[in-house]
């Protein structure tokens, strides 16, 4: 079967399969093979605290390492959390839904509960999950998005693994409360509450409508041919004065000022805005498939640039990236630096830049370093960046669920390369050949692991996924742990989360994995 027929059946099958989806506690179902591939490979890992500053704590989000996909404001890819060393691990899962269901941004409440929006093919849900059991104690149904209606009615599957938008991005405020933008245009900000009886509920506290300047004709159950245009909102994230920052996929930016209400937005004609953003008090950066971007606010709220910096875009869509342009949301780091990776032809690259708004033009750029082989780099994951060192990984090949079926992996590579002390350039301190096919990856700074979710080939064509564990100073596998075979385990772009308890969770298509190690 061809992939493109395997994803035509693929939809249909979820089409069909759709209301049957079960809001009930079920772990995900592993594919046949599970006992035939390693369950386990390499030893226990001492924690080995890697020193430096952390990212500031952004005074409007929760806590560093459970406020959002990227870990803090900063966009790191970090947590302060000690992640699972390796201690005989255990795995738990939570099926959210009877197909689909994947959860992808993960945060976590004061109490270390999990917040976290999953997609299913009736509507992304937001959900309140026990860190333990992975138990929904809350459940909040947001809009279907227009990319799934396309999906179901059209059987071209390729919309729904290329969408960022309808509330994927999302932050934890410093009140705990989720802040996301949805698919009808409006952003919500949600607190989570108890009733006296002990029992969860979401409730929405704010509600503000972009619709006013967001073109909005989009595809749904009641508008299948639109006529208009329709540009669904990205990401959300606040800046250091409390507005509420947000971003479309055809290049609209714009705030909220929560307290008036007040929306401003300008647009980067003919740019698309697919990653989210990452926020400094020096101001807010934004990558679009054309440039980077610093951003700052008038006295009304209405986006101003700072500076704008292109880079090399390629010529067209690599496999493995979502658009022609950065797959990276922009890591702030070190001594006022921003990086992203490019979009170049042979070789992607990674670049750093000086982010300062007095910066010469001619002394913007800090390095430009290429990665991973020729012909065969890409990434459409955030870097992880703590002190002046910055980790990529390589997503070249990877599509969607049906691209790693049949035993296949892709090329994949990780790489660390440093900042100079004296700013002059970078270097490459390590190379891994570990294959990371699209998840987020993260550094637990607790104890000095990077945590990958990998696929390696496998001749027998059983598709066994691993949460494996890098030495952060070497790039040396320390373990691997088997969380699950076939493609209901495949973790489609979503990240790894470590929690406050030392759990690395992972979403997955199914729904989301729990590794830890044993008590």
């Amino acid at each position: 079967m061809s992939r493109r027929t395997l994803a035509r059946a693929l939809a249909l099958t979820l089409a069909l399969a759709a209301p049957a989806a079960t809001a009930g506690a079920a772990e995900i179902p592993r594919a046949p093979g599970h006992r035939l591939v390693s369950q386990y490979e390499g030893a226990p890992a001492p924690a080995r605290p890697v020193p430096g500053p952390a990212p500031a704590q952004h005074p409007f989000l929760a806590p560093n390492g459970r406020s959002g996909m990227h870990g803090d404001a900063w966009g790191s890819g970090t947590h302060p959390y000690a992640g699972p060393l390796g201690r005989d691990p255990q795995v738990t899962s939570e099926q959210i839904a009877a197909l689909g269901g994947e959860c992808a941004t993960t945060t976590f409440d004061a109490a270390g509960r999990l917040i976290t929006v999953c997609g299913t093919f009736q509507g992304f849900r937001l959900k309140l999950l026990e860190p333990r059991t992975l138990a929904t104690l809350a459940e909040y149904q947001l809009p279907q998005r227009s990319s799934t209606v396309e999906a179901l009615t059209r059987l071209d599957f390729s919309k729904i693994f290329k969408d960022t938008s309808g509330g994927a991005y999302f932050y934890l405020d410093n009140e705990d409360r989720v802040v996301l933008a949805d698919s009808r245009h409006h952003i919500l900000r949600i607190a989570h509450e108890q009733a006296p009886d002990g029992a969860w509920h979401f409730a929405v506290v704010d509600d503000w409508d972009l619709t006013g300047v967001v073109p909005h004709d989009c595809v749904s159950w009641t508008n299948l041919f639109p006529s208009g245009v329709c540009d669904p909102v990205t990401s959300v994230m606040p800046d250091w004065q409390g507005r509420i920052w947000w971003v479309t996929r055809l290049g609209r930016v714009g705030t909220v000022d929560p307290g008036t209400g007040r929306i401003r937005s300008v647009e980067l004609a003919g740019e698309e805005i697919q990653n989210s953003f990452s926020v400094a008090e020096d101001g807010v950066s934004i990558v679009s498939d054309h440039a980077l971007y610093s951003f700052g606010a008038s006295a009304d709220g209405t986006p101003v640039v700072r500076w704008r910096q292109t880079y090399d875009r390629g010529t067209g869509t690599k496999p493995g990236s979502v658009n022609q342009g950065s797959g990276t949301t922009p890591d702030l780091f070190g001594d006022g630096y921003v990086a992203i990776t490019d979009n170049a032809d042979d070789r992607m690259n990674v670049v750093v830049y000086r982010r300062g708004a007095g910066v010469p033009d001619d002394r913007r750029l800090v390095c430009k370093v290429p990665v991973f082989a020729a012909g065969r780099s890409t990434t459409d994951n955030s870097l992880i960046t703590w002190g002046n060192s910055i980790v990529v990984e390589n997503n070249y090949g990877y599509e969607n669920v049906t691209s790693l079926t049949f035993g296949r992996s892709v090329t994949g590579g990780v790489t660390r390369i440093d900042v100079r002390p004296d700013g002059s350039g970078c270097d490459t301190v390590w190379e891994s050949a570990v294959r990371s096919p699209s998840t987020v990856p993260k550094l637990s700074t607790a104890n000095g692991l990077l945590y990958f979710y990998e696929k390696e080939p496998n001749a027998l064509g059983i598709d066994a996924w691993y949460l494996t564990a890098v030495d952060f100073r070497t790039g040396a596998v320390r373990w691997k742990r088997l969380t699950g075979t076939g493609p209901a385990y495949d973790n489609n772009w979503a990240p790894v989360t470590i929690g406050p308890d030392g759990t690395a969770y992972v979403g997955v298509f199914n729904g989301i994995v729990a590794v830890r190690d044993r008590d």
